[in-house]
């Protein structure tokens, strides 16, 4: 008779189809029912942190929720800075978990619930009668509000017969939130108005309106409006048509983009958060710009929007479409065809090596990016490095560049993002940006990355031999700086040592082997770790905009 951890995996199975994870007796026998009973497919990572950001890329590279699993105690303990920063990424995932059992506490149990909710996710405890009905609960949780949850399986039930997996009934996702109200019609109405009357309108999407799929009408909408058009860092590739899009605000942005932005009169936000990072710590709209926002948050998300409608992005850019004549036949051509965009987008070239003798990463980020396939799908560690890959690596779409860990401000979180993404994109080359903090950090699942991708993946590892954000945050403030070194590891002999081929990389000549590693049979090829012995004095333009702030 199927047991109550089979009701899970049975029931989980029916909508879920990757899991990721840790065996240990907490979950020995949820592991397998997936293995024997199912045909979803398991893939084991070397810490129980990596289970929940492989389940976390995974949905982020592919829009399907996954699993990650760990046992409970040290095994659950081990997973709560990736949860964390899933619950403020607002990515949906399950995290099933042995607890402890029904008879109270063990000396090595801690109060899992607790320490879920102290990070944001909720958890369902399953019993032997109402397991397979639980899991489906989980799952609606997760996918109506964008966050994980965590499924607990007590120790002494989870080997208990349970009977037949009873049918339990599919997930209900809420519709997407649709403008409703006088209030709201008669805002988009006046957001309407406005982009057929400016002289100067401009687009914002974020990764809100790629989920929402608003693509195709936001790019219907900045053609008919001739606006200049950007996204978020979490949002780039939302529209269509590259030709009058500035990339990427905030930061991550080029100054002559920047400059553009500041002479929109109008602006209008679509499913963007509109963080400090995004708005240039409030820099990016000039004081007579009218902004209007469209978002499912209850209410504006920064001061300086004038006007919001909450609703879902694609319906209310149709809306908008709807509402907005086209500019064909106006008086004078559209702002965004007077301005030079390409000139505007132009980044840093930097230069061979920087003054200290090492490689320069301006222009190491330019060669990569002239090398990497086109197919690239790029997954991102948290870190001072985070700037080259966002700045000089364009992708195609928002689910082709992930940050994970830059939510919650972590490092750590790379190599089993490279999991999560090659199982959700098989067909596609995952591309890992790392730290060489943060690739120590997690050093563990770099054999897992090696595993998963094969010759699909590669690692670019930013090798400065420090902390580089604490360096350029503090060291310049004359704070002892020691803490923030590390000793220069070489991540190419590690890569060798897992299976993969690693290449140190000193300057621009070195990286000739990415070029004809790209040209080689993905089947056959091993998987490919840059080291890259990049000087620490070249700071990212993102970083020098926090460093103005802070001091």
């Amino acid at each position: 008779m199927p047991s109550v951890s089979a009701h899970v995996a049975l029931t989980l199975a029916q909508h879920i189809d990757a899991v990721f994870g840790v065996m240990g007796n907490g979950n020995a026998y949820f592991l397998d029912a997936i293995e024997t009973q199912t045909d979803a497919v398991f893939t084991a990572v070397r810490h129980e942190q990596g289970a929940v950001v492989a389940a976390d890329a995974h949905f982020r590279a592919s829009g399907r929720i996954a699993a990650g699993t760990s046992t409970y105690g040290a095994g659950f303990t081990n997973t709560l800075t990736a949860l964390a920063e899933a619950v403020q990424a607002h990515v949906p995932l399950v995290l099933v978990v042995g607890d402890e059992p029904t008879s109270g506490p063990r000396p090595w149990d801690v109060d899992q619930i607790a320490l879920a909710s102290a990070v944001g996710a909720r958890t369902y405890t399953v019993g032997r009668a109402d397991a397979a009905a639980t899991t489906v609960i989980a799952i609606e949780h997760a996918l109506t509000y964008r966050v994980p949850v965590v499924l607990a399986i007590p120790y002494d039930v989870a080997a208990l017969e349970a009977g037949s997996v009873p049918p339990a009934p599919e997930p209900r996702v809420p519709a997407p939130l649709a403008p409703r109200g006088e209030f709201a019609e008669g805002m988009l109405d006046e957001i309407a108005d406005a982009l057929a009357t400016a002289e100067r309108p401009f687009l914002l999407a974020g990764r809100g309106a790629w989920l929402s799929g608003a693509s195709a009408a936001l790019g219907e909408l900045a053609a008919s409006t001739g606006a200049l058009t950007a996204s978020t860092a979490l949002g780039r590739g939302v529209f269509p048509d590259t030709r009058f899009d500035l990339g990427v605000t905030g930061g991550f942005g080029a100054e002559g983009a920047m400059e553009l932005i500041r002479e929109a009169d109008v602006a209008v936000v679509f499913g963007a958060g509109l963080n400090q990072f995004t708005m240039r710590f409030g820099a990016l709209f000039a004081p007579g710009t009218k902004v209007f926002q469209i978002d499912i948050a209850p209410a504006a998300t920064h001061a300086h929007v004038g006007g919001f409608v909450r609703a879902d992005a694609r319906l209310a850019a149709e809306a908008l479409v709807e509402r907005v004549p086209r500019a064909a036949g106006s008086a004078g051509a559209p702002w965004r065809e007077v301005v030079e965009v390409a000139a505007a987008r132009a980044y840093d070239d930097g230069d061979d090596l920087a003054p200290d003798g090492r490689l320069d990463p301006r222009s190491a980020a330019r060669r990569i990016a002239a090398l990497l396939p086109e197919d690239r799908v790029v997954v991102s560690d948290g870190g001072h490095f985070i700037g080259w890959a966002n700045m000089y690596w364009p992708v195609a779409a928002p689910d082709r560049m992930m940050m994970i860990g830059t939510a919650f401000q972590s490092i750590g979180q790379g190599w089993p993002s490279v999991v999560g993404a090659a199982l959700a994109r098989r067909d596609d080359t995952v591309v890992l940006t790392s730290g060489d903090g943060g690739g120590l950090m997690a050093i563990a699942d770099l054999e897992s990355a090696v595993r998963a991708a094969a010759g699909r993946g590669i690692a670019v590892i930013w090798n400065d031999a420090a902390y580089g954000a604490e360096v350029n945050l503090y060291g310049l403030k004359g704070l002892a700086d020691a803490p923030m070194r590390i000793p220069e590891v070489d991540f190419a002999a590690f890569a060798a040592a897992v299976g993969a081929e690693g290449v140190v990389v000193r300057t621009l000549a070195d990286l000739d082997r990415l070029e004809s590693w790209a040209t080689e049979d993905p089947t056959t090829r091993r998987f490919l770790l840059l080291d890259l012995r990049i000087s620490g004095d070249v700071i990212a333009p993102y970083q020098q905009e926090i460093i103005r702030v802070n001091s």
